[in-house]
């Protein structure tokens, strides 16, 4: 900036507009943390120092990391907008109105600061008002460990602020309440916080780990702020009460909206009449104090389109509520309650110091209009798209030559990955001197003849007069990255959504299939023991000790045809014994193939390392852990020169493709031909074009082989498979056909393997141990038929989502025509296409005409499972291909389809699809760079069942996880676990249900592998009778689902610590161990050693104990006859050979410490070797 000139923090004066020239896209952050630091250090300190109002969120949270990075030492608040439509029937996410409030709650006491603060908003949010200043101020709540307070206090306060009571606490804005301990997950904290309380003193607050529950840290005291912008409190009530009547007359009688406020309910989309909840309302300008702000380009344009959206919006609801037809009321507020009108906007505007940014150069006068002096940089576009030159190359000349010119050069990268990378390719291509930089301050202090690497998240890099930054976006074109957020982990989540539900069909190991009815606190022995009833044929009931709970599976999600056996029957006894034999013969065949792979050769394939690079490096997202990990050993496989047969599973868009190309480059880079099988013509065509897209410039042929390609030219692809010239051929099953002979065939990747029939599979098996072969799936595999199948087929899993797309936005609400044409004409205004889909064939037509009279402007096609497969691959095709708007469909969308531009899903009564099925439908959107929106609709009238409801909101709540992969494997019996051997396996699966027969599986293999050969035991559980009150009190655990899961956990531990363990997690989770569970922990101690020393039943009472070993065998006799001498008079053998133990044991906790005694003994004797 040239001398003797004002600086623009001078110039910035109320009522004036200042505009910044020549701040080019990427430079904001710069620009605007020298402005704020300029402005703190005026001699009146303002409270706020600068608010940017940017374009839109995703601006606003880039704006945010290039802060981080050019200023960390700057404090930052973002005030992120409501992510709905305005007048929409859904309310904004929890996470975002805490954020929201946590801003709200800062910004509302301050005075003065003379430390710099910088608000970063939307336009979205500034033009909405916002709850009174001073409300916030007072809403908010300090508490510290020490402090008098009774608990109901506080959950009164968590209630009127928006909190949700739960189970267990998981997300922002939960809370659980068990005994003494109140679990809570505040607005603006990363970590829940547990508070512990003796009596009505608050004795700590710790914070803990959503995942395993732990508690993590002490705090010393807590600001808690409201999640939600009004209270519900009998004030606020009544306010609403009588705003609503004055504003639109008497409510009608089922006004959903009304009806729940009036009764103290929290009610979907509510937050759209927050002004009635209000005495007045102030706005974001109010909190601000008149500080200076500053416009990013194009945001007063967005300003102008925001209030003629919100008019649209207002008019649509307006006419809907005047000619009712169908769906539920809806009385919009006029617009200017909750928004700014435009003339309010503009004095607004005209009252503070305002400094617009534009990116173009305007001739600066000094006084309005100052250049900031940062121009665009080099886009390499040119470059990239000519395949004669390499980018790389430019790139390194280009940075050259603006060191020649005495400039500083910054190379920014989206990730650490790409970081690495990009240093490794400069160097390569002869750029010396490459250092890695992590903030503003660094760059200012390194010497200019380096080049240096940051990772700051830029679109386009620009230029100074001092300095060069270049975005990876400038050399490598597009990336889809987002900083990775920690990944949760699942297994936890996933046992507790699915442990058992009362109505479920159960597998019990002796006694086969019943139906579990529920817990019931029974009498056993004079003390209260918790038990599980179980219904079977005939009206019978068999009752199964909590302890004992391990020996009960689910049998599966499809059970309207099942038949419950008969108790004391012989049927399924017979059964299970039959299909032991069959699975250990299924078990032979997948031993005996592994084996024969292993005697053959195949070519030795390594990867040539640099320009394997240059080809990762074209791959526009961050690789998860998992992919490399895929990719990694799918390299080494390539390279040990035998048969890779490697299985690769990962759900819908986790990036098994790339898995695919990457090996595929290795192999056609050493001149072998690599065949890529698919099952529908139209994945062909994807795949076609995704290989095509990234071999440009490599000296790879691809081509592809289906039935839409014409003949002639089919001919030719088929000549050229045969001389070599092809080599990459993507084709469906037919390229497997005995007509097509290949050179010299390297390497067959299968993808989507479930579809492929019987035929084709023998075709690829008899290829398996010639060549090498990687399947891909996105068919789960439970963890425990991936451990059976370990030394049978390699497995590669990949579990973690891809690095943040934008989750998919999940909406559950009543079937509103009103909503589904405004989704749908939203997604046809960003040019999007929509998929409808339907349960039944039969929901079709009504839905055809619905939209039809609807949405008329919008193009259907219509597509179902019983159309021949040729025509639905047509349909598929035109859609594919932009020819409609909306694909009306059954859940065939969910075999594998990647439509990007299809971004908004929406489904007809949600409430009758399963799970897993509803996971993968919202799999098919979400893929591209835009937001996607999944609407859930449900029967707008009559009730739904309590299941249905629980599936869709652990749905809504699965938003951020990459949980289909676990989910839909313990929803794997929907779709048949038939693909590993073939057809006869999902038969055998509803023999003996889904859980049982995977275990039984793998007991086959790991015998057949150790070399035993009869068929092995079943699994079995000890009786334990001791006379004493054995469960969960109800009162210490009150939700029925966790207090089964726990059941079901504790039933799997073997070994005392990892018992002890658990206890931990327990006092840590509910407080103090009531003695009831103290004993069930001892109990299921007495039965892990049961379990070694093959003990099948004790009875204590209070003259001893009565023990009877399993078929009367013991692993040591001759050790367990001196151990009875040992104890003289007081123990003997009884003729049918249970021991006896004469003791004098008075009470409960003796009988249970003897016990434990004996049996440690007991289990020490089987286990040791010859103990001299």
């Amino acid at each position: 900036m040239k001398q003797g000139m004002k600086s623009p923090a001078e110039l910035l004066t109320p009522g004036r507009a200042l505009t910044l020239a020549n701040v080019a896209e990427g430079a904001e952050g710069l620009v605007i943390s020298d402005l704020a630091r300029a402005i703190a250090a005026r001699p009146k300190k303002p409270a706020v120092s600068l608010a940017v109002v940017c374009r839109d969120g995703a601006r606003m949270q880039q704006l945010e990391r290039a802060l981080q990075f050019f200023a960390p030492d700057l404090p930052v608040l973002t005030f992120p907008a409501w992510d709905c439509q305005p007048y929409d029937r859904v309310s904004p996410h929890g996470g975002i109105l805490a954020q929201r409030l946590t801003t709200l709650a800062r910004l509302a006491p301050l005075t003065g600061s003379d430390k710099p603060l910088i608000v970063l908003t939307t336009v979205n949010a500034i033009v909405q008002r916002v709850p009174a200043r001073e409300l916030v101020a007072a809403q908010a709540l300090s508490v510290a460990p020490g402090n008098v307070v009774p608990m109901d206090t506080i959950i009164a306060w968590l209630e009127h602020n928006g909190y949700n009571r739960s189970s267990t606490v998981r997300e922002p804005g939960e809370y659980a309440v068990r005994g003494g301990i109140l679990d809570l997950f505040p607005a603006g904290l990363d970590q829940p916080v547990r508070f512990d309380f003796f009596g009505d003193s608050l004795e700590s607050i710790r914070s803990f780990d959503a995942e395993t529950q732990r508690t993590l840290l002490d705090m010393r005291s807590l600001d808690l702020v409201p999640v939600s912008e009004f209270q519900l409190v009998t004030d606020t009530i009544r306010r609403f009460r009588m705003g609503y009547v004055a504003e639109f007359g008497a409510p009608e009688r089922d006004d959903a909206l009304y009806e729940a406020v009036s009764e103290g309910r929290r009610h979907p989309g509510m937050e759209h009449w927050l002004p009635l909840f209000q005495d007045r309302m102030d706005t974001l300008f109010d909190y601000l104090q008149g500080a200076a702000i500053a416009i990013e380009p194009q945001a007063e344009d967005a300003v102008r389109e925001r209030f003629k959206q919100i008019l649209d919006y207002y008019q649509a609801r307006r006419e809907a509520m005047e000619h009712p037809g169908g769906g539920a009321i809806y009385k919009p507020l006029p617009p200017d309650r909750l928004y700014f009108t435009e003339e309010e906007w503009t004095r607004r505007l005209g009252d503070v110091p305002l400094a617009r940014l534009t990116q173009f150069s305007v001739p600066a006068d000094g006084t309005s209009i100052v250049d900031a002096g940062a121009r665009k940089g080099r886009d390499f576009a040119p470059e990239r798209n000519d395949t004669t030159v390499n980018v790389f190359e430019s790139v390194v000349s280009h940075v050259m030559a603006l060191q020649a010119q005495r400039k500083k050069v910054v190379i920014t990268l989206w990730s650490e990955g790409s970081r690495d990378r990009m240093t490794s390719m400069l160097r390569d291509h002869k750029l010396a001197h490459t250092t890695s930089v992590n903030s503003w301050r660094t760059v200012q202090a390194t010497p200019r003849n380096e080049t240096m690497l940051a990772v700051l998240g830029l679109d386009s890099g620009f230029e100074t007069d001092e300095i060069a930054l270049i975005s990876e976006q400038d050399i490598l074109g597009d990336r889809l990255v987002r900083p990775r957020r920690a990944s949760r982990k699942l297994d936890n989540f996933i046992s507790e959504v699915t442990s058992l539900a009362a109505g479920d069909i159960v597998v019990h190991v002796d006694h086969g299939i019943g139906r579990f009815v529920g817990l019931q606190t029974l009498d056993v022995a004079g003390a209260p023991h918790d038990c599980l009833e179980l219904h079977y044929a005939a009206e019978t009931k068999l009752f199964l000790p909590v302890e004992n709970i391990e020996l009960l599976s689910r049998y599966g999600s499809d059970q309207t045809t099942v038949e419950l056996d008969r108790l004391g029957g012989s049927g399924w006894q017979t059964r299970k014994a039959k299909l032991k034999n069959r699975i250990r013969e299924i078990a032979g065949e997948l031993i005996k193939i592994a084996a024969a792979r292993h005697l053959h050769e195949a070519p030795k394939l390594p990867v040539q390392p640099g320009l394997y690079d240059e080809f990762c490096a074209r791959f526009p997202y961050d690789e998860t852990e998992d992919q490399l990990g895929a990719i990694e050993s799918t390299l080494k496989d390539l390279e040990l020169g035998r048969p890779m047969d490697r299985l690769i599973c990962g759900d819908v868009g986790f990036g098994k493709t790339e898995v695919a190309l990457r090996a595929a480059f290795a192999v056609a880079l050493e001149g072998k031909q690599v065949a890529v099988v698919v099952p529908t013509t139209l994945l062909a065509r994807q795949h076609a074009r995704t290989f095509t897209e990234r071999f440009k410039g490599f000296p790879v042929n691809v081509a592809q082989a289906s039935r839409l390609i014409p003949t002639k030219e089919l001919n030719q692809v088929k000549k050229g498979i045969a001389d070599g010239s092809v080599d990459i051929v993507v084709g469906t099953h037919a390229l497997l056909g005995k007509a097509i002979k290949f050179r010299d065939l390297g390497l067959v990747i299968v993808d989507e393997e479930q579809h492929f029939g019987v035929t084709h599979k023998e075709r690829l098996k008899a290829l398996r141990s010639e060549v090498h072969v990687l399947t891909l799936s996105a068919t789960p595999i439970p963890r425990t038929l991936q451990l059976a199948l370990t030394g049978v087929r390699e497995l590669s899993i990949i579990a973690s989502p891809p690095v943040d797309r934008l989750a998919v936005r999940t909406f559950v609400a009543p079937h509103d025509p009103l909503m589904i044409r405004e989704a749908l004409l939203r997604e046809r205004y960003r040019g999007g296409q929509a998929f409808y889909v339907v349960p039944r064939i039969d929901d079709l037509a009504e839905v055809k005409d619905f939209l039809d009279k609807n949405v008329p402007e919008m193009k259907v096609a219509v597509a179902h499972g019983q159309m021949p497969p040729a025509v639905i691959e047509d349909i598929m095709t035109a859609f594919y291909d932009g020819k409609f708007d909306i694909l009306l469909s059954t859940t065939i969308v969910e075999s594998g389809l990647d439509i990007p531009n299809a971004n908004t899903l929406i489904v007809h009564r949600a409430d009758m699809f399963g799970l897993a099925q509803l996971y993968q439908l919202r799999g098919r959107v979400g893929r591209s760079k835009l937001r996607a929106y999944a609407l859930f609709t449900l029967p707008a009238q009559q009730k739904i069942t309590a299941q249905a409801e629980r599936r869709l909101t652990v749905l809504q709540s699965l938003e951020t996880l990459g949980a289909g992969f676990q989910l839909a494997s313990h929803d794997l019996d929907i779709r048949g676990a038939g693909n590993l051997l073939g057809e006869e396996q999902s038969g055998h699966i509803k023999e003996v249900g889904f859980e049982l027969y995977q275990s039984m599986l793998e007991e086959a293999i790991v015998n057949l592998k150790a070399g035993v050969s009869e068929p092995a035991a079943d699994r079995w559980s000890p009786s334990i009778t001791i006379g004493m009150p054995v469960l969960i009190p109800e009162d210490y655990v009150g939700d029925l689902s966790v207090r089964l899961s726990l059941y079901r956990r504790l039933a799997d531990l073997d070994t005392e610590e990892e018992i002890e363990n658990f206890g931990a997690e327990m006092r840590d989770r509910f407080g103090v161990l009531p003695d009831e569970v103290r004993y069930l922990f001892k109990v299921a101690a007495i039965k892990a050693f049961c379990r070694t020393a093959n003990v099948g039943k004790i009875d204590a009472g209070p003259k001893g104990a009565v023990i009877a070993f399993r078929d009367n065998s013991f692993a040591h006799p001759d050790r367990l006859v001196s151990f009875i001498r040992s104890y003289g008079q007081a123990a003997k053998v009884r003729p049918d050979m249970k021991v006896v133990f004469l003791q004098d044991w008075e009470t409960p906790e003796e009988r249970l410490a003897g016990t434990t005694e004996i049996m440690r003994h007991l289990a020490q004797l089987a286990q040791s070797k010859k103990a001299a």
